[in-house]
């Protein structure tokens, strides 16, 4: 199994040492789609996914989720967590076994998800759909001092529900001076970059497992996808992600470098439990 960079102690030391760097956005990979952002003290937590729920529930099927990653940190040891988003309600983005301690120990934590899917949310969750944040495309909303805007994922087509709100997002969030992309599951749509480049965006956390039918899932952006969407969209960097974490859905980051560089894009490929800072951010 692939061992993060930082993973436990190590890590929770890391994030603690990150916050003495009050002038830098910080953020690190946890696997899959998760990632911890901190700024100025405060901690966002996109679709974290730290636990072995689909390697379980899968186990004695004939599409066995088999974990290539060591887990970074149990979830109930990030006791700092002002806000935790979900996309959408596939597992690996909304896990009710990262969700439920996360909570436990956070009991001012506010959980962001699409309006669309704030019912599904809360009966898995078992809770209030009140006690939820939520959002559309299109829509903004504010918490714990950070702006989420609301945009269409197609993961792989553009999905609403009956009363037309989107099933499928990605997040653009401002942090302070930073603004940053986190895509969720999405294929390119016609439309996208178009949608994309007015927010001037630092950093994009992109999805490069791909789409392939005998996966029976379905599917993201390639590589090649990723870095040309990266650079479409102006963003001064662009890291990848949703890869290393179950055997049989997952792709190596050597496409999505060589198509970046090929293109001029910068990009950054991180370990899981690694740190980036603002201060590596290239100049527009």
């Amino acid at each position: 199994m692939i061992k993060p960079r930082l993973q436990e102690d190590e890590f929770l030391k890391d994030v603690e040492a990150a916050r003495q760097e009050r002038e830098h956005l910080h953020l690190w990979w946890l696997g899959q789609s998760g990632f911890l952002l901190q700024w100025q003290g405060k901690h966002v937590l996109l679709d974290p996914y730290l636990s072995d729920s689909l390697t379980v529930k899968y186990a004695a099927t004939d599409k066995p989720h088999v974990r290539l990653t060591e887990r970074v940190v149990a979830p109930e040891r990030l006791n700092f967590i002002d806000v935790v988003t979900s996309s959408h309600n596939h597992t690996d983005h909304l896990d009710a076994d990262t969700l439920a301690p996360l909570r436990r120990v956070n009991p001012e934590l506010r959980m962001l998800v699409p309006l669309a899917n704030r019912d599904f949310v809360a009966k898995r969750l078992s809770m209030d759909p009140q006690a939820l944040a939520t959002v559309d495309a299109g829509q903004r909303v504010e918490l714990a001092g950070f702006e989420f805007s609301g945009i269409p994922a197609a993961h792989e087509a553009l999905e609403r529900d009956a009363l037309g709100r989107f099933i499928y997002l990605g997040y653009v969030v401002r942090l302070g001076p930073w603004i940053v992309y986190h895509s969720g599951d999405t294929i390119p749509y016609e439309g996208m970059v178009d949608l994309l480049r007015p927010w001037h965006i630092d950093v994009a956390l992109l999805p490069i497992n791909g789409r392939a039918p005998e996966r029976r899932v379905a599917g993201n952006l390639w590589g090649r996808e990723a870095a040309r969407l990266a650079k479409g969209i102006g963003a001064r960097l662009v890291i990848p992600c949703h890869y290393d974490m179950f055997a049989f859905n997952t792709a190596t980051p050597e496409e999505f470098v060589n198509t970046a560089r090929e293109l001029g894009q910068p990009q950054r490929v991180l370990e899981a439990g690694e740190r980036w800072h603002s201060g590596e951010l290239p100049a527009r």
